[in-house]
Formats: C-alpha cells, structure tokens, sequence
C-alpha cells in the first residue's frame, strides 16, 4: 500500500470539525478508493485551547499558518477558514510550494477564482471547490465532469437554503417574513447578520462561480442583477398559490448566442416546475443542456458534515491525481467573449400586483397603457379589498425586461393607479 498521503487543514470550524470527522471515521472506504489512508498532519486555528465540537489532539493545533503552509510532510491544503484576503494569500502562498488546495470558500472562489486557477495551473497544483456551491450537491463536479460534452444552455436553482426556508415558512404557514427570518435564525438556518442571504448577495455568489464553470466565459460577480426576499409580502406569496404558483429566490443563468444573463431574485415557478417542490433549507440546481435536456441536482445545501463530505470528494480527487501524476490537467481558460445581454434581450412572463381606482375606468386605461407597450397580457384579476379599494393582478405574456421596466413607470404615473405594489417573473408561464 501507497503510504499515508497527509494534508493540512485551515480552519476547524463548522465544516473543518466535519472534515476531520470524516477523515478519523472513514478511513477504511478511503484506504478502499486510494489504495492509501489519509492523515491530518496540522490544523491552523485561531485559538488552540477553544472548545470544539470534534476532540483533536492539541499537537495537530497552531496559530501559525507557516506550519501548514511550508509543511514538507503535507501534499493538500484544506481551506474551511472563510474570508477574503488573508485567505487568497495563504493559497497562492500554496501554490508556490506545491501544494494542492481545496476549498470550500465561494466567497474567494466567486472574487478571486480565475486568479487562484491560473495561479495553481502555473505551478502544477490542483485546486477544487465543489463544496463552495450548494454544500454537499455534487453540482460542481457535475458540470466540470458529467456534462462536460454538451452545451449548456441554462443553469437555475436555489442555492441558498436561509432564503428557502424563510419562502417556505411564509407560503405554507403563512407567517409574516420578520417571524420566519426570527425562526431561522433560532434554528441555525440563518446568520446574526442574515444580510447576505437574504438580500441575494450569497446566491449571487455561487452563480457566479456556477456561471463560469457551465458557459467556459468570463463573469464577475457585479455581472449578476441581485434582488433580496426582505421585501417580499405573505400577500403575494398567497395570491401566487392561489394562481397555481409557487416564489423561490433563484439564481437564474441563460446562455443563448453567446450572449449572457445571470440574475438573482425573488420567482414565481409554476408548481408542477421540479424546483417548485424544494422546500424548506434544501438546495436544488436544474440544468438543461441541448443534448442531456433537463436534469436536477438535489440535497442539503449546507451544515457542517454534508458540506464536508464534498470537500473530501476533492480531497480523494486530488489524491487520485497525485497517485496517477496528472494534477494540474483540469485547468480551462474560458472559451467565449463575455457579452451581457441588454434589458430588451431578457424575456419572461410577469406579475403585477396594483393597487387602483375602484372606478369602471381603470380596467380599460391599464390594458390600452400594456397593448400601447405591445405587452401581451395572459389576464387581469380584480381583487377586491376590505376597505373599498380594489387591487388588480396582471399576469403578462412572455415578453422583455426594459418594456416592463417601461410599463411600471408608466403605471406609476397612470391617474387610476394608487401603487405599484409588486412585480416579480414567473418561470414557466402561469399554472392555471
């Protein structure tokens, strides 16, 4: 048998605890795929006498990184730390000598993952980040490989369970946003500072990664039009069941021409949609490609043990690599050109949710301003109110962003309109 391959862990948190667990626990299925065992040979941590979830031995601990860094005796470095800067150095500190690097920081991989993959290609080291997207969803590896022959057309999913459970929580119990973000804090589910998540900066994150990977271009993270759930109302949630509709904050990414648009926001998905039924903190990704057609990738999108178990499917990848000497032969530059698509080149259906003039007028004035537009409008349902007012929902055809951008402007000033009070896309097409 080979001997033990070591590996070096930065941080021992959350999913570093899991990744150590791991190691400890499956030895005999690792010794089964490598023909070697796997050794923990240090953990950089900030506090070595903090109480943790996993009991190391204190002689694997340290606060300094050069005793994994420059570690003759370790060959992968594990990068469960997070942050931004200080992490990017540690690895390209890696890289130059000759270490492979796992990580499972989508922050770093979504800023800096074109810098950090040209920099371990440059030095003949591996670098995988399966575990940045979607926890333990085998999403990256299913791109990079599984469907590396066809051609994608689109990637869209829920990678964000925190914004998932809250939708869940308001659609089927009806609780108000502040009571189900309240609960999911409780649970775990979401940060003290739920911000990024809620406000779509974390989805916004991993499309761009996700992005990068199925459509071989170049995007950034401020290429992706990020809109948060913070101001999405149980009102519309329930006027959406009642149209055969489900809402998700889904990052959507469409790659048609050579032309690109990747966004992040609340969705309408029709219910018979296979995102529809995610519910709850799981994630799901659904890809169509033109010769696989549609396929979705399921499962727990965080938590310390599901996410660690794909950062140790890259740790057995990078091993497998290492014992066969073919590291460094997954690098790619993109193919295509970035070029975004234009607001006039972006398509969906919509809903329109107004509150308006009780008066025999309005109908007639709201559906000559869209016909004007040469907006197709699916229907118009007037919703009477408690209070004498009366709120129309109109549910367009498919038609172009910068129109509707037009329309709710011209809404918004139209004299037998009182408030937009919401619009969101439908995927799909109306459910009833």
């Amino acid at each position: 048998m080979t001997k033990n391959i070591s590996v070096g862990l930065l941080g021992l948190g959350t999913v570093g605890s899991g990744v150590f667990q791991i190691i400890n626990e499956h030895q005999e299925e690792l010794v089964h795929q490598l023909g070697c065992g796997v050794k923990v040979e240090k953990i950089l941590v900030r506090d070595v006498n903090k109480e943790r979830g996993v009991k190391v031995d204190p002689m694997y601990l340290t606060t300094n990184p050069e005793d994994v860094l420059l570690n003759p005796e370790i060959d992968v470095v594990i990068e469960v730390m997070g942050g931004i800067d200080e992490t990017r150095n540690y690895i390209l500190e890696a890289f130059k000598v000759k270490k492979h690097v796992v990580t499972a920081n989508k922050d770093l991989m979504a800023l800096h993952g074109p810098e950090l993959q040209q920099a371990a290609h440059e030095n003949g080291c591996d670098l995988f980040y399966e575990a940045s997207v979607a926890g333990g969803i085998p999403i990256i590896r299913g791109l990079a490989d599984g469907l590396s022959p066809d051609k994608i057309q689109k990637v869209m999913g829920i990678v964000n369970g925190t914004t998932n459970y809250i939708l869940t929580k308001m659609t089927d119990e009806g609780v108000s946003y502040e009571d189900a973000l309240l609960e999911a804090k409780e649970l775990g589910f979401a940060e003290s500072d739920p911000t990024a998540d809620v406000e779509g900066l974390d989805a916004a994150r991993k499309m761009a990664i996700l992005s990068r990977l199925a459509f071989s271009t170049s995007v950034e993270l401020e290429d992706v039009q990020v809109e948060g759930i913070s101001g999405v109302g149980v009102e519309d949630l329930q006027i959406g069941k009642q149209l055969g509709l489900t809402m998700k904050l889904i990052g959507f990414a469409d790659f048609q021409d050579a032309q690109l648009e990747v966004n992040v926001q609340p969705t309408f998905l029709r219910l018979d949609h296979p995102l529809a039924a995610v519910k709850n903190e799981n994630n799901a990704v659904y890809v169509n490609g033109d010769a696989v057609g549609e396929t979705m990738f399921y499962g727990p999108g965080a938590g310390g043990l599901p996410t660690a178990t794909a950062v140790m499917s890259d740790v057995v990848a990078v091993i497998k690599n290492l014992l066969l000497d073919v590291n460094a032969r997954q690098f790619l530059k993109p193919r295509f050109e970035k070029k975004l698509k234009t607001p006039d080149q972006s398509f969906g259906s919509y809903y329109l949710r107004l509150q308006v003039e009780n008066n025999i007028q309005t109908f007639s004035e709201i559906s000559t301003l869209l016909t004007d537009l040469k907006i197709g409008v699916d229907r118009i349902i007037q919703a009477p109110q408690q209070n004498g007012e009366t709120e129309f929902i109109v549910i367009t055809r498919e038609t172009n962003l910068e129109k509707i951008r037009t329309a709710l402007e011209d809404l918004q000033k139209a004299s037998v309109v009182k408030e937009v009070k919401s619009h969101y896309r439908i995927e799909g097409g109306i459910g009833v």
